[in-house]
């Protein structure tokens, strides 16, 4: 069934032009995907555009079997630890199975970001993301960006830790969407919780791959303030012309991806671009640019992108794992002897690093870099 993104047929022609007077530029995949000639807005630079033909190559990583980290079994957490370390130090990308997270939850959870996305543009709109804002529902940006648009529709919602918070992603359906959604917040509240969950044993684990325990992290984590992301890609009659998402690394801690059987997925891996194959089994995990920063450059930042096809929409589930937003990103001292306590990134907050994303830099692979710039001539001035 294609997905509209149309306004109702049922507005009046005064509420429909005041409806594109306030949209200027709508992200129409009901009518954009049969284009053969796509939006200029849409259309990326010779140099970013997606690789045809050849086809991209496969990155071929085995997934780590989370199994026996997961019950504390010594031999299996000694491999699995050597494992995410090599892969973190190089690009910071890694696959995970037997990670504990229930298949009927992650099946009704993509049941349900299908029955989001197939509902008319202005049902979702009553979600509409703000100007500013991380949270919310989002047709290729088009609110914030005028080039290089991505292809692709976006959902996300704040969860927390806080006490205070214990019911956020299921609050936000309720109030923001009504009773009638009111299940969709209780599958969404429960996938987060579930993936903060392992999102805590996977600090736990990269504080051992570190050498510096497994509580550091966990610790430095165990209050978070995270985004959960419905990400949905419409097909697209010139896939060489546009991406679905450009090439960017999360600005984020810690990304816990679950995809669809649609690939689309490319990591940048010794200077070229690799298709990550989906597996409904396993759980794509990559490092984001404030566990880098954490980790004093250590862990890499993951470089990626997703790119679209002409006849096949692509959805997954991301979760962001985030700091609570007034925690002092820092490295622990002892990451700081083997670079002899010099520091590459300055002391930053969540909140700040977040803002400077959503109100003076759009994501890409140099993101935590100009951050860096950015905050330290802020200091100064």
């Amino acid at each position: 069934m294609p997905l509209s993104l149309l306004p109702s047929p049922s507005l009046s022609p005064k509420k429909e032009t005041k409806f594109r007077q306030n949209n200027p530029l709508i992200f129409d995949a009901y009518s954009l995907q049969n284009k053969t000639n796509i939006p200029q807005q849409f259309v990326w630079p010779e140099d970013e555009k997606p690789c045809q033909e050849p086809p991209t190559p496969q990155l071929h990583v085995p997934p780590i079997d989370l199994k026996g980290f997961l019950l504390g079994e010594p031999h299996s957490m000694s491999i699995t630890t050597r494992l995410v370390d090599l892969a973190c130090r190089k690009h910071g990308f890694f696959q995970v199975v037997n990670h504990g997270i229930d298949s009927k939850l992650i099946n009704e959870a993509h049941k349900i970001m299908d029955q989001f996305f197939g509902m008319s543009l202005l049902e979702k709109q009553r979600a509409q993301r703000k100007v500013g804002e991380s949270c919310g529902y989002a047709s290729s940006f088009t609110n914030r960006f005028s080039s290089k648009l991505p292809w692709k529709e976006t959902l996300s919602l704040r969860y927390s830790t806080d006490p205070q918070c214990s019911n956020l992603v299921q609050d936000y359906f309720l109030n923001v969407m009504g009773e009638d959604y009111s299940h969709f917040g209780k599958i969404f509240q429960e996938y987060c919780e579930a993936m903060n969950k392992l999102s805590l044993r996977i600090m736990e684990l990269l504080g051992m791959s570190l050498g510096i325990g497994e509580s550091h992290f966990r610790d430095f984590y165990e209050e978070n303030d995270s985004i959960m992301r419905l990400n949905y890609y419409p097909p697209c009659k010139q896939p060489d012309q546009t991406l679905g998402t450009g090439p960017h690394c999360d600005p984020t801690s810690l990304t816990i991806l679950h995809q669809d059987n649609v690939g689309g997925l490319e990591v940048f891996v010794d200077e070229k671009w690799y298709s990550i194959p989906p597996s409904s089994d396993a759980l794509v995990i990559n490092i984001g640019d404030t566990f880098m920063a954490l980790s004093n450059g250590l862990y890499k930042s993951c470089l990626h992108r997703a790119v679209v096809n002409s006849h096949t929409p692509r959805k997954s589930l991301a979760f962001f794992l985030s700091p609570r937003m007034d925690k002092i990103v820092c490295p622990p001292n002892a990451l700081l002897k083997d670079a002899n306590n010099t520091r590459i990134y300055p002391d930053f907050t969540w909140s700040t690093f977040l803002e400077f994303t959503q109100k003076h830099y759009r994501a890409d692979m140099n993101t935590l870099e100009a951050f860096s710039n950015w905050l330290q001539n802020e200091r100064k001035s």
